[in-house]
């Protein structure tokens, strides 16, 4: 029994690594895409999306392992929210992923346009740098198991819900003095949206952290 439980434990750390590692690789993604955005570099912007198939790979394979532990064993309390918590998590990261890509698609589209008259570039970059922020520390928090960083991630969502509304409404109103240029300004609406999702992606992995540590969700206790 002792070497069950030993191959057990280690295939438990395994999954957290490979979390840990899709983590890290959405992460990068969204900072390339936002280099991209920056830079109207489309060879990055190309990139992030052709990388998009390693991430979903990456969720293939921890589905994968956690249905294996579940079937193979009969954990415990601890060890079933370890697996519980990677089989949520890794939907969030894989559509972080998804959504890093989005962002780059867009810089393509924006490619050679200008977006100086719509003057909401710098204040998108600044929410992007926000949430890439946000997506870190909630990975942070995962490795570490540290709720104070989880709780930070969480209170953080509100300064990307106002960033949002702000930018939002000056992309409408930039439409409606110039409908004939909308299509630049949806563009960058829509980088800002895939941003905005992004930042509840981080705050779903860091209520996910909670779980990991206490057994509850959202103020319900699960396991």
């Amino acid at each position: 029994m002792p070497s069950v439980r030993k191959s057990y434990d280690e295939e438990l750390l395994q999954l957290d690594t490979l979390l840990a590692r899709m983590g890290h690789e959405a992460g990068a993604a969204i900072e390339s895409a936002l280099t991209a955005l920056r830079n109207d570099d489309i060879e990055l912007a190309r990139s992030v999306v052709a990388r998009d198939s390693q991430i979903d790979a990456g969720e293939h394979e921890i589905e994968h392992r956690c249905l294996q532990l579940l079937l193979r064993q009969q954990p415990v309390a601890s060890d079933l929210r370890k697996v519980s918590t990677a089989l949520k998590m890794v939907t969030d990261v894989e559509r972080i992923g998804d959504q890093a890509s989005d962002i780059a698609e867009l810089v393509l589209h924006l490619h050679s346009k200008s977006t100086d008259a719509v003057g909401v570039l710098e204040d998108i970059l600044k929410m992007g740098d926000d949430v890439l922020k946000m997506v870190k520390r909630s990975i942070a928090a995962y490795v570490q198991v540290d709720l104070a960083v989880a709780a930070e991630v969480i209170a953080h969502d509100d300064v990307i819900d106002a960033a949002f509304a702000r930018i939002s409404s000056e992309i409408a109103q930039y439409i409606a003095a110039r409908p004939t240029e909308a299509e630049t300004a949806l563009d960058l609406f829509m980088v800002t949206k895939y941003l905005e999702r992004l930042g509840d992606h981080a705050v779903n992995v860091a209520e996910w952290v909670e779980f990991l540590k206490t057994g509850v969700h959202k103020s319900r206790k699960i396991v």
